[in-house]
């Protein structure tokens, strides 16, 4: 039974020239067939089921997402060699300033890594799926999709069971444990504790002291 927060339509609202396969829609993105599924499991793509159980994607939802792409996400930057390889983070929140607070403050810390920022859990997952991160630092309330539903839907898809998580939220401990948040992720109150943030990143990454 589809539920409402399913968004696998059960019947093609159109022709069939409007629609693709999964692995179709993977080679027009450029992502694999896992990410594109689960970019349809969270609603970034809009599919329906043939009589086969097969999904078919609406070409219209892929343009949308080709076009926020375009606008809104940096382009990826060349694979390193194999002995500079950096690692992959994602910062999500919602407030522009204080993901330009992470990008100084961060700057400064001299990690081998590289962030990616996000404004919101949908634009979050897109990246996730085109960079797969090492770490993933959240905030929890924001529009569209929020920090619980990004993470739940994360934590249902074993291809990203080695991406550690992190979250840091203006929301106090006992308000985040009650809305279900995993009780073996990390978290941080706002105003964002940076120098203990830095420390558990180090960990996550395996930077020496």
């Amino acid at each position: 039974m589809k539920t409402a927060a399913d968004t696998t339509l059960l019947e093609p609202v159109s022709g069939l020239s409007e629609f693709c396969s999964t692995k179709q829609a993977a080679s027009v993105i450029g992502v694999s067939h896992r990410t594109i599924q689960l970019w349809v499991e969270s609603g970034i793509l809009q599919a329906w089921k043939t009589a086969g159980g097969h999904r078919r994607i609406t070409m219209e939802s892929i343009g949308r997402l080709l076009e926020q792409r375009r606008e809104a996400l940096a382009p990826l930057a060349p694979a390193a060699a194999p002995e500079q390889a950096r690692k992959k983070m994602v910062v999500v929140d919602d407030d522009a300033t204080m993901l330009r607070l992470y990008e100084l403050e961060m700057a400064g810390w001299d990690l081998p890594a590289d962030m990616v920022k996000a404004a919101n859990g949908f634009e979050a997952l897109i990246k996730i799926g085109e960079t797969r991160p090492d770490l993933l630092i959240s905030d929890l309330s924001m529009p569209g999709m929020d920090g619980f539903r990004m993470i739940r839907t994360l934590r249902t898809d074993a291809a990203y069971a080695d991406m550690a998580i992190i979250v840091v939220s203006g929301l106090d401990r006992a308000t985040v444990a009650s809305m279900g948040l995993p009780a073996d992720i990390p978290f941080f109150s706002k105003p964002v504790p940076f120098a203990s943030l830095r420390s558990a990143v180090e960990r996550v990454l395996s930077v020496p002291a």
